[in-house]
């Protein structure tokens, strides 16, 4: 079947735009020329005729360049899959057609700079989740094989956010030099997210969060005047969780940061040592956020004094937490995410899918660039990951997948922590 049929597809249904034409297999005989006087006459309503069909059946190639030419997230590609049947080889084909044109855009923003290879590691549904909607035309399709032209539209903020989390600067944008500081040239605070991570669950907006009272309960004075804590309404909570907060979810801390009149997000993340009344102790890992991109890390450690109360403890934690971001965040860099790094480590596993998952996991997380297999058993996976960053950036990445990056004997080892429970 060969069809000339234009559609659109949105993210959220399918075929949205009519047919505009169909065309099947087809012989067409013209009459035979009159011989005039100079035997040319009785040709040109026949070729007006085959210029208007040639005109309807290209129309949509022309407008989707023409859309293209506009609009820099917008890219046409054509695509040609076989499978077993014609509706494993159209879903092929569109796979394999929005990955592509991810890379044509991804290159063109960055100025030539190998974006598309670099957002090649990208899985399908990542990617399908980047595209606002395509268009099909020039359609054709047998029992086993499917051709088309397809036009993606993807979402602007999302590529970039992409691209910027594989290490790609657009075109134009300083990838290699220090991010100003947003709370500091525009006034806006910095949004803190404080989550407490016992030993089994994770806590933000639940109560009791001690460590969230104990920036509730901060004084103005503090030394802290550009961070603010949200309060837990109704739309903080639908906007962030625990879960999300932990994992770095870019569109939930890019929600809660604008919610709260801020660009950026801090997950001030505290686990307690000794008893959960009255710790020993304090590891804190401080995550900064900007548009939902890791942009800077921080680890923590504070030991409590002989007989100090908990609540004392954790205002002393707050105010020392509050002068670090203050005084030592705005006076750093950005972290380079041009160094690159590689490392072999031991993960324990309970069997051959929880290996699928956690393989998964870790290839979904932004400065992680490859997960390759050296060994595996039934309680344990070897694995080589390769890196984007320094190693504490590496370590506050698989740190949101409630996975700790150890130095053991012989080598590296992921140990599981704690795992947040449903929020």
């Amino acid at each position: 079947m060969v069809s000339s049929r234009k559609l659109r597809y949105d993210r959220v249904g399918g075929p949205r735009a009519a047919k505009i034409g169909e065309r099947g297999r087809f012989a067409m005989s013209l009459p035979p020329p009159a011989r005039g006087i100079d035997g040319r006459g009785a040709w040109a309503p026949a070729a007006s005729a085959l210029l208007a069909l040639l005109l309807l059946l290209t129309a949509p190639t022309w407008r989707a360049r023409a859309q293209e030419a506009e609009d820099p997230y917008t890219a046409t590609v054509k695509v040609d899959a076989t499978a077993d049947t014609a509706a494993k080889a159209r879903e092929a084909a569109r796979l394999d057609g929005q990955r592509r044109a991810l890379g044509t855009i991804a290159d063109r923003l960055s100025g030539g700079g190998g974006g598309a290879a670099k957002l090649a590691k990208l899985d399908d549904r990542k990617i399908t989740d980047l595209v606002a909607s395509f268009e099909v035309a020039n359609e054709r399709m047998s029992a086993v094989r499917y051709v088309a032209d397809y036009t993606f539209h993807f979402r602007p903020e999302p590529v970039q956010q992409a691209m910027h989390g594989a290490g790609i600067a657009l075109a134009g944008e300083p990838a290699k030099e220090a991010v100003k500081d947003v709370a500091k040239d525009s006034g806006k605070p910095l949004v803190l997210l404080p989550v407490y991570q016992s030993r089994s669950e994770a806590l933000l907006w639940d109560d009791p969060n001690p460590w969230r009272e104990a920036w509730t309960e901060a004084p103005p004075g503090s030394g802290a005047p550009h961070l603010a804590v949200p309060l837990g309404d109704i739309t903080d909570i639908a906007a962030i969780d625990a879960g999300k907060a932990l994992a770095g979810d870019a569109e939930a801390l890019t929600a809660i940061a604008r919610q709260n009149g801020g660009e950026d997000a801090i997950v001030a993340v505290a686990t307690p040592r000794g008893p959960p009344d009255r710790p020993s102790g304090l590891d804190i890992v401080l995550r900064r956020y900007r548009a939902g991109r890791l942009v800077d890390s921080h680890p923590a450690a504070l030991t409590a004094n002989p007989g100090e109360p908990q609540g004392d403890f954790l205002r002393r934690a707050v105010a020392a937490v509050a002068s670090d971001i203050e005084g030592g965040w705005k006076k750093e860099a950005a972290p380079r995410y041009d160094q690159q790094g590689s490392l072999t480590a031991a993960l324990p596993i309970s069997g051959l899918d929880d290996w699928i998952k956690l393989r998964d996991r870790l290839a979904g997380v932004p400065t992680i660039r490859k997960v390759a297999l050296v060994a595996l058993s039934r309680q344990e996976a070897v694995i080589e990951i390769g890196y984007l960053g320094s190693i504490d950036q590496l370590k506050a990445s698989l740190a949101g997948l409630s996975l700790d990056l150890v130095q053991g004997d012989p080598g590296w080892r992921l140990a599981r922590s704690a795992t947040p429970g449903p929020r």
